[in-house]
C-alpha cells in the first residue's frame, strides 16, 4: 500500500510538472512572437522619414500618434519582452 501511494503522489507531482511547463512553454512563445512583431515594426520605425505620419490601429480606427511617442512605446515593450525572456 505505501508502494503504490508513493507512486500516485510522484505521478501527481509529475503531471504537475507537465502541466506547469506547458504554460511556461506558452508563455515563452508568445513572448517570442510579441518580440519578433515589435522589432519588426522598430526596423520599419528606423526607415522613416522624420516628418512620416504614423498611425496606431485601436479596434477597428486608425488613430494618429506622435512618432517620438510611437517609437518610445516599441522601444519600451522591446526591453520590457527582453527582461520576461
Amino acid at each position: 500500500m505505501d508502494q503504490q501511494k508513493q507512486y500516485q503522489a510522484l505521478t501527481d507531482e509529475y503531471q504537475g510538472l507537465q502541466t506547469e511547463l506547458t504554460t511556461i512553454v506558452t508563455a515563452r512563445q508568445k513572448l517570442e512572437s510579441q518580440y519578433t512583431e515589435n522589432k519588426s515594426v522598430h526596423k520599419e520605425f528606423s526607415g522613416l522619414a522624420d516628418d512620416a505620419i504614423i498611425y496606431k490601429l485601436v479596434g477597428p480606427v486608425l488613430l494618429k500618434q506622435d512618432a517620438t511617442e510611437a517609437k518610445s512605446t516599441v522601444d519600451g515593450r522591446l526591453d520590457y519582452i527582453e527582461k520576461e525572456m
